[in-house]
C-alpha cells in the first residue's frame, strides 16, 4: 500500500468519496473483470481531490469516507492514491462535488463560521471576505460592524444579522468549489493548492 503522494507522512487525510468505477475508468480498455475498480475522493479538510485505486474486494459507495494517511492507518478498500485535479474528475464526481461541499460545511459549521468571524484583510484595498462570491464592501462593512458586537455563533445567525448575506453557507460553498475548480487563483482561502 502506499500513501497519497505528494504528502507529509504524518498528516492525517480523511476523503470523502464523488464517484465510483467499479469496472475502472472508460480509457480503460481491458475486459471489465481485469480493470482495477477505482474511486475519485475529496479531501475533507484541505479540499484536495483523489483517484483512489481500490482494491479488488472493495464495496464503496459515493459518499464513503476513508483514510489515506497516516499508512498505519489507511483504508484496506484502497490500494494506491494519487493527487488530481478538477479536470481529471468523472463527469459524475464532478456533479457530486458541490453536494459533497455543502456536506461537508453543514457537519462543520462552527469551522466555517469562524472564518466570517476571523477573516483579515489581505492588502490595504482588498479583505478576505471580498473573495466571497457576492460580498462587496458593502456586505463586508456590514459583517465585519455586527462581529465587532458579537462573534457569530451560526450561519443562521450570520443572515439574521448581516442584511443582504441570505446564504453565508452557499457563499462559503461557492467559493470552496470555485477554489477547486480554478488552477489560477490568486488567493486560496479554503482549498489547499
Amino acid at each position: 500500500m502506499s500513501n497519497a503522494d505528494s504528502e507529509p507522512s504524518g498528516d492525517r487525510i480523511d476523503v470523502v468519496t464523488l464517484d465510483v468505477l467499479p469496472n475502472g475508468p472508460s480509457s480503460d480498455t481491458r475486459p471489465p473483470s481485469q480493470a482495477t475498480p477505482i474511486a475519485y475522493a475529496l479531501d475533507v479538510d484541505e479540499f484536495r481531490l483523489y483517484e483512489l485505486t481500490l482494491t479488488d474486494d472493495a464495496h464503496v459507495l459515493v459518499g464513503n469516507r476513508f483514510t489515506l494517511a497516516p499508512a498505519d492507518e489507511q483504508s484496506e478498500a484502497v490500494a494506491r492514491s494519487r493527487r488530481i485535479e478538477y479536470g481529471d474528475l468523472s463527469g459524475a464526481a464532478q456533479s457530486e462535488l458541490e453536494y459533497a461541499i455543502e456536506d461537508l460545511v453543514e457537519t462543520d459549521e462552527a469551522r466555517f463560521v469562524d472564518y466570517y468571524n476571523e477573516a483579515q484583510p489581505i492588502t490595504i484595498r482588498l479583505h478576505q471576505l471580498n473573495l466571497f462570491p457576492g460580498i462587496g464592501k458593502k456586505l463586508r462593512n456590514d459583517i465585519l460592524d455586527e462581529r465587532k458586537r458579537e462573534p457569530f455563533e451560526s450561519f443562521e445567525e450570520v443572515s439574521d444579522r448581516v442584511s443582504g448575506l441570505h446564504d453565508p453557507k452557499q457563499t462559503i460553498v461557492d467559493r470552496i468549489a470555485e477554489e477547486i475548480r480554478e488552477d489560477d487563483l490568486k488567493y486560496r482561502i479554503f482549498a489547499a493548492s
